[in-house]
């Protein structure tokens, strides 16, 4: 009343839970004066106002001798939750906290291939790699940093991938709101949230995206990454991808190249090949004919259509030597063919100085 609020009238027709509302009113305060930490009128206003924003309630009870209760009611499809913002192709993603082992930094070098996957060394355990970009559908990364930004997701069977990321933005905790239902399930995504400048953040359905992961792993469609960045210092070698399914051949190839100064990665079949080409540059592609999953004319006939690698020279090393055979491979685009059965070292190593020349440049 001395406040102003109301009359000593309206105060005795009130019921003991509408008194108590007052404490909510902006202003209202129980302190006689104003200090540091309190006085002001404006905890309990803040924490309604909050509530009322995500459409819930805050409400207050007493019991004299026993003490006061504050309750917050808030919807069911509403929480706020502990996440790890991150930067993916300009645009803020949110992940789960719970659904993260770990955040790290990882040396480009540590990165090895197991299959035809890229994978590092983590705690005695081989983690799978994976790019953001390429899971959630987004643009290539465009930095060629020597460290990566890696996110360890883990799923509901204890599964762990390395998810690369753009950079960390830092934890937030963000009010959980549900996406419309007119969107139905959108992949990978569980929820949105808003920022504190309002903008919104998608947050991250950590078990839907670990199911892209090895959906994308079963079907070999998982890109290759680089160990390392190029020195400007150094001259650059020529790089060359041997893909054949038989561990004997590719190993024979690589050998041969490698030791004439050539730069060699492998790929185990056509598939693997093509996941490999459109992430990393090639100055020469030798391919076998006969593998599974994408066979080596499909794969000549993919790259000539591809706008970035039509002009990539392609080799062809094959069992089949009949003309039929050759007149195939070349008519799909490939710049050479040459069979297992009849070629020297020396054929193979003046074959791609033709084409490329040169180990160096």
């Amino acid at each position: 009343m001395a406040r102003g609020l109301t009359t000593e009238e309206t105060v005795g027709r009130l019921a003991e839970a509408e008194l108590l509302e007052f404490l909510f009113l902006p202003g209202f305060s129980m302190k006689a004066t104003v200090s540091n930490i309190s006085g002001r009128g404006v905890g309990l206003d803040a924490v309604q106002a909050m509530a009322k924003q995500v459409r819930g309630l805050a409400t207050v009870s007493s019991e004299f001798g026993f003490g006061t209760r504050f309750q917050l009611q808030l919807p069911l499809t509403l929480s706020v939750l502990r996440t790890l913002l991150v930067d993916i192709d300009g645009e803020p993603y949110a992940f789960p906290l719970a659904g993260i082992a770990s955040t790290i930094k990882l040396p480009r070098t540590r990165i090895e291939l197991l299959e035809g996957r890229p994978h590092f060394r983590f705690e005695d355990r081989q983690i799978g790699l994976v790019t953001a970009h390429q899971v959630l559908d987004r643009a290539e990364p465009q930095a060629d940093a020597d460290e990566l930004s890696v996110v360890l997701i883990n799923g509901n069977r204890g599964e762990t991938h390395g998810l690369i990321v753009d950079r960390f933005l830092g934890e937030r905790e963000l009010v959980v709101r549900p996406l419309d239902p007119r969107f139905a399930k959108v992949k990978d995504i569980s929820a949105a949230a808003l920022m504190e400048d309002g903008s919104p953040v998608l947050i991250v359905d950590v078990d839907d995206l670990i199911r892209s992961v090895d959906k994308l792993a079963s079907s070999g469609g998982l890109r290759t990454l680089r160990r390392g960045t190029t020195s400007p210092d150094l001259r650059r070698r020529k790089r060359v991808l041997v893909v054949d399914d038989s561990l004997t051949v590719r190993e024979l190839e690589r050998k041969l190249l490698d030791n004439n100064g050539y730069e060699v990665e492998v790929a185990i079949d056509g598939m693997d090949g093509w996941n490999a080409i459109r992430s990393e540059p090639f100055d020469l592609v030798i391919t076998d004919v006969d593998m599974p999953r994408m066979d080596g004319i499909e794969l000549v006939t993919l790259m000539k259509k591809d706008s970035r690698l039509g002009n990539t020279p392609i080799m062809i090393v094959s069992y089949k030597d009949r003309e039929d055979d050759r007149r195939r491979g070349l008519d799909a685009g490939a710049d050479y063919y040459l069979t297992k059965g009849s070629f020297h070292d020396e054929t193979l190593l003046h074959a791609v100085v033709d084409l490329i020349g040169q180990a160096t440049e």
